[in-house]
């Protein structure tokens, strides 16, 4: 089976996105930018603060999104305006990116104010970005192209990534670092254009094309009311989110602590880029591989496989003592990252009503922003409280445990 078929140009595009946005994921939110802040912005401040300062902003930004994100969804399947937020956010977070550029020693106010715009048009973008799937293919593609979407992310993020490592190693002192996140805004834009030139908007629907304002707003915090009433009466979909609301949580906080974790353990830059870099491309046959396994052993046992493989993972980043130790888990979380939240999105995605696209996938949406903010927040605790970074990935075991527990109880593969 090829990557697209007769829908290629729309497919294509809307993968695109995945390909963009990724530069962002790999760059600012995992690779250069928190070692940037550690080493550079972060200056003056104490040993074991920065890492604690940067899990609260994290933490902060996701609130954010997840505050906003059902409401947004509902009005946006309302008005049928999904495109059109979605280019809001992301531009929120081209600008915040490149104005990272600025950033200089002993700005870490800035730099974090900076970060959080960055993520909040980041984080917010994707629930738009997630709610166009379900109506670009059929039902029976949509595993296969969500995977595919990672896999082309993870191939541009790794990508770029490979590019401001050579900024890094070619121009002095902090010039190849604000260059590299100014290059990220641009990739970032460059790969949103055809998404907006080739996927068609989904129609609004008959009752929302008239509404305005604060009669739109309120239109929308009811069918916010509505849906989650209906998800409750969905026993697969909520019970699934109650799972991927507690896995997801370790694995957005190992993408968004793994880099400043390491450079408190006195792991040089360049191996710190490049083992996420390597983390980029192993990657991309990984989340491939992760559809078919969907298609063989269905989507739940598939995740359970990759939520399995994260325990592990997190047990052994406890111990980690040399460089090589470093890479080895880099590789490890290759595996399984991205194959693991693409099958997550098409598994939710399979129990979706017709026609209410964007406000469970904003439901979907903020169980991954609140997932977000506990597992940052809990590890900065720990660091500040006890100067123990170790400690801290110790205690992100939970997240997996109770994730493996709660999925378990979701019945078959669809609603």
């Amino acid at each position: 089976m090829g990557l697209f078929r007769g829908d290629s140009l729309k497919t294509l595009s809307w993968c695109g996105y995945d390909v963009g946005n990724s530069a962002f994921a790999t760059t600012i939110m995992a690779a250069i930018y928190p070692v940037y802040f550690r080493e550079v912005a972060a200056l003056g401040l104490a040993p074991n603060l920065p890492m604690a300062y940067w899990a609260y902003a994290s933490a902060l930004s996701l609130f954010l999104s997840a505050f906003f994100a059902p409401i947004l969804g509902a009005t946006a399947d309302l008005k049928g305006s999904k495109k059109h937020m979605l280019g809001l956010f992301t531009a929120l977070g081209v600008i915040s990116t490149a104005l990272m550029a600025l950033v200089g020693p002993g700005d870490w106010v800035l730099a974090l104010l900076l970060m959080m715009g960055g993520t909040v048009g980041f984080s917010a973008s994707m629930i738009f970005y997630d709610a166009l799937l379900p109506s670009l293919v059929p039902p029976e593609r949509i595993s296969a192209v969500s995977s595919q979407g990672y896999a082309l992310g993870y191939l541009g993020g790794g990508v770029l990534l490979a590019l401001n490592l050579l900024f890094l190693r070619s121009f002095p002192g902090t010039a190849g670092a604000r260059l590299s996140f100014f290059s990220v805004a641009l990739w970032w834009t460059l790969f949103t254009i055809p998404l907006f030139l080739n996927v068609p908007e989904p129609p609004a629907e008959p009752e929302g094309k008239h509404l305005r304002g604060w009669t739109l707003f309120r239109e929308g915090v009811r069918r916010l009311v509505r849906t989650f009433r209906e998800i409750r009466t969905h026993r697969n979909a909520f019970i699934f989110l109650l799972a991927f609301w507690m896995y997801n949580d370790g694995i957005g906080t190992i993408i968004k602590m793994a880099a400043i974790y390491g450079s408190a353990l006195g792991i040089p830059m360049s191996h710190l880029v490049g083992s996420l870099l390597v983390t980029q491309f192993v990657g991309i046959p990984f989340s491939l591989a992760f559809g078919s396994l969907a298609i063989r052993v269905g989507s739940k046992n598939a995740i359970l496989t990759g939520l399995s493989f994260y325990l592990c993972i997190t047990f052994a980043a406890i111990f980690v003592s040399k460089i090589w130790h470093f890479w080895a888990l880099a590789i490890a979380v290759g595996m399984v990252q991205g194959g693991t939240q693409a099958i997550s999105r098409s598994y939710f995605a399979s129990m979706i009503p017709p026609g209410r696209n964007a406000e469970f996938f904003g439901f979907y949406d903020i169980s991954s922003k609140f997932s977000g903010i506990l597992g940052p927040a809990v590890f900065g605790i720990v660091t500040q409280v006890t100067g123990s970074s170790r400690l801290a990935i110790a205690v992100l075991s939970y997240t997996f445990i109770l994730g493996i527990f709660i999925l378990r109880k979701v019945r078959g593969e669809t609603n």
